[in-house]
């Protein structure tokens, strides 16, 4: 099998061309598929959420609070986690996802102050917290912000 010779399950698909309420004849006639009665065989549909009357979801349960839609997530990655960089090399995001460390960057990095750094690195990432910022420049690392 290819992508040139791709179909569809056998009885899986219906054509659009079925003609509905145009007489016996045509299998499909009288009430159109519609059954009789009720509100699903009238015109006129009810509106998303209408649930027969009763209190509908949307109403029952509470609403508190709002999301900001200007709010950021920012990943938090501590010091400890740089440890698995070689000596003298350059720590950007592309190279956190590469090894493993952040896997969805988000809206950015940010490095946090926790644990121990060894290896002189220079970090490249969004934002730094104090803490880190002095534990990578007193090994003889740089911090740069993206």
């Amino acid at each position: 099998m290819d992508l040139s010779n791709l179909q569809p399950a056998e009885g899986s698909k219906h054509s659009d061309n079925f003609r509905r309420g145009r007489g016996h004849g045509s299998g499909n006639g009288k009430t159109a598929g519609k059954g009789h009665k009720g509100q699903k065989a009238r015109s006129g549909a009810t509106r998303p959420g209408f649930e027969g009357g009763q209190m509908p979801l949307y109403r029952r349960l509470p609403k508190r609070g709002f999301t900001n839609r200007n709010s950021k997530v920012i990943v938090g990655i501590n010091v400890s986690a740089l440890e698995r960089f070689e000596d003298g090399a350059e720590v950007t995001v592309a190279t956190l996802i590469e090894s493993g460390v952040v896997k969805n960057p988000r809206d950015g990095v940010k490095i946090l102050g926790n644990g121990e750094l060894t290896k002189k690195l220079n970090v490249k990432v969004n934002a730094f917290s104090e803490g880190a910022k002095a534990k990578i420049e007193a090994v003889g690392g740089t911090c740069e912000v993206i």
